[in-house]
């Protein structure tokens, strides 16, 4: 199978730092929301046939649109032009300048295929109601794209052949066991499968369709993923983390069914592909939450150089179909991603967007740096930081300690507006990434396996006691923010350990396990079994515990200011469990606001909601967090700073 866009897609909120000596107080320019709104977000970049142009998604119309830019720099041209629902480029065709393009209803995640066809209509290829459609490349002849469907069962995907030519399809793999197709041989006779075990470990087959043999890969439990196959249909290529904290690149010889280690790294490899002809493989490593790129020539399995961009980083690439040209996005954790090409022959490359606003001045945003603290068991946590460059020993700031969503989710040095809006206005962000986090090795990933809301929620507060340590820190003006299971720490932080933080903010988070648990999406259904491992089977004796970690059946315990944000179409987290918290904590006379998007789902994505939602965030703080205290007789301070030396 040739898939035409090699990258991740790695779309997260995003920190990092270590310990300084005291920085200087500096004056910064103050930006509104949407001046930090009007940066721009780009994805993708398909080539087209003839390498004149790239097929990319951009918010520049304050929602997701489809584009073309050609790939010497020049106008972006619209090739979608919707002011409802959002369209997210997925490649060109193989062969003409049809573009293949993807849509979901509003957030929904019921995402449908569509074709953009060269007089200018848009179709929708996988029409059926209620069913998604994942798009996995394709063939080798350029003839077909294979696709992932739920339309025959809604818990599982089968795998379809589909014709360029008259869209007409073919079933080539009926998934009756909950299997998760990760990949295919150009020649269509091995087939990647996984199935998972849990949060962390699965077990990886090759199913080959000439003789209808499956065989595991795996000997012992591990976390096992399907990358790539050879272009001469003879290897295949998985990560796995057998015997490792880390997971590394394994090959295995579908003839001899010989495993041979190619890569191993100190963190996770997160990701690997080879190019069309094979020429080159890509290599993405989890370096302490920062993507590491390395491009190999096959022949001598060395990187190739890479243009240098000083302090910002290449953090996704992908190829032309005759390997001449590489598209690269570019930036840092105060600057968002820009998209770059590069010849690989006569070594030109060239800048396609500048996607910060230009009345941002990159000097008046924070870099990202990388801490780590004990929390209150001696485990290491790391952490990722910015401190607003005005804040100093004699400007102390308030600070947010923010979680990641998942469980089991990280947070990455990435560029953030809301982040950056959050700094810039003179707070403090400390990204926990709590045990439980992926990136730190397995072992640390594992420990909050049915721990959440217990010790996760005490590496929280161990870092709400490192921030108040800080001299540059303002200790009895910190609060806890995050999304989704990030917005159940908040949560959880508000009615398990009241007096600790001073604010929550809630975006879509699970306050009810057991309604979440019962409601995932079916299409999660390869996935549900694990899920309940980890976190509790509502349908057993864990019901209990699962009540009892459920901030819903405890508001009453609420009693510092709450903001809430929900979309409407969430199928994640219902908008029922958003409804029921505010409900429940208005009882007890404490400030609650309640922000609804109607149009949304899991994850705020048209710009005019980004607006509206990031400006209630820090009109909040300003209101609930900044503001002076007025002193009540008997107040103590709820964490003790140490004197300065």
């Amino acid at each position: 199978m040739k898939t035409k866009i090699l990258g991740l897609a790695i779309i997260t909120l995003l920190f990092a730092c270590k310990k300084e000596d005291k920085i200087a107080q500096k004056e910064v320019k103050q930006y509104t929301i949407e001046q930090f709104m009007d940066n721009e977000a780009v994805g993708g970049g398909s080539f087209s046939p003839d390498n004149s142009n790239l097929l990319i998604s951009s918010n520049r119309s304050g929602i997701y649109n489809v584009y073309t830019v050609p790939v010497t720099g020049g106008e972006m041209t619209p090739i979608t032009q919707s002011d409802s629902t959002s369209y997210f480029a997925n490649a060109y065709f193989p062969k003409d300048n049809r573009m293949l393009i993807s849509a979901d209803g509003n957030g929904d995640e019921i995402d449908h295929l569509f074709v953009r066809e060269t007089d200018g209509s848009i179709k929708d290829i996988t029409p059926v109601d209620g069913a998604k459609a994942n798009f996995y490349g394709w063939s080798k002849d350029d003839n077909y794209l294979y696709y992932g469907s739920n339309k025959r069962d809604p818990r599982f995907f089968d795998v379809y052949k589909m014709s360029t030519e008259d869209y007409s399809s073919e079933m080539l793999y009926q998934n009756n066991d909950g299997m998760d197709f990760s990949g295919m041989s150009e020649d269509e006779n091995y087939f990647a499968l996984s199935k998972t075990v849990n949060t962390n470990d699965s077990d990886l087959f090759i199913y080959k369709v000439n003789t209808k043999e499956t065989i595991k890969i795996n000997d012992n439990l591990s976390a096992n993923s399907a990358q790539d196959f050879s272009k001469d249909n003879t290897t295949f290529y998985y990560t796995t983390d057998d015997g490792s904290e880390f997971s590394y690149l394994m090959s295995y010889n579908l003839n001899t069914k010989e495993k041979t280690k190619e890569i191993e790294k100190s963190w996770d490899i997160m990701g690997s592909g080879l190019t069309s002809n094979g020429m080159y493989m890509v290599v993405y490593v989890n370096e302490d939450g920062k993507n590491a790129i390395e491009v190999l020539d096959t022949k001598t399995m060395k990187p190739i150089d890479l243009p240098d961009f000083e302090n910002k980083s290449i953090t996704s690439v992908g190829f032309s179909d005759d390997e001449q040209w590489m598209r690269m996005y570019v930036g840092g954790s105060n600057t968002p991603s820009d998209l770059y090409t590069y010849n690989l022959k006569t070594k030109k490359q060239h800048k396609l967007t500048h996607v910060l606003n230009n009345e941002i001045d990159v000097e008046d945003l924070v870099t990202a740096k990388v801490v780590r603290y004990k929390s209150f068991d001696g485990v290491e946590v790391p952490a990722i930081y910015y401190l607003p460059k005005q804040a100093s020993v004699d400007n102390k700031v308030p600070a947010m300690v923010w979680v990641h969503g998942g469980p089991g989710g990280q947070t990455r040095q990435n560029f953030s507006s809301l982040i950056q809006y959050v700094v810039n206005n003179g707070y403090a962000v400390l990204a926990v990434n709590n045990r439980g986090s992926s990136g730190y090795g397995k072992t640390f990933y594992k420990m909050d396996d049915k721990n959440h809301g217990e010790k996760d929620l005490q590496d929280c507060i161990e870092g709400k006691n490192w921030l108040a340590n800080q001299a540059e820190i303002d200790g009895n003006k910190i609060g806890i923010i995050g999304g989704s299971y990030g917005g159940y720490m908040t949560m959880a932080a508000l009615t398990y350990a009241p007096e600790e933080f001073d604010v929550g903010v809630n975006i879509f988070g699970v306050t009810n396990w057991m309604r979440t648990l019962k409601s995932i999406p079916p299409y999660w259904e390869s996935f549900r079994e694990a899920l309940y491992k980890e976190i509790g089977d509502p349908y057993s004796a864990d019901s209990t515990r699962l009540k009892r970690i459920s901030p819903l059946f405890h508001t009453d315990k609420v009693t510092k200011p709450l903001i809430v944000l929900q979309g409407a179409k969430d199928p994640r987290v219902l908008q029922v469990e958003s409804d029921e918290i505010v409900a429940g904590v208005r009882k007890n006379n404490v400030p609650v606001e309640y922000v609804l998007f109607e149009d949304e789902g899991h994850g705020f994505v048209k710009k005019e909601n980004q607006i509206e939602a990031y400006s209630r965030i820090v009109k909040f703080l300003d209101e609930y967090l900044k503001k002076e205290k007025m002193p009540v007789d008997g107040d103590i301070p709820k964490t003790k700073i140490p004197a300065e030396e």
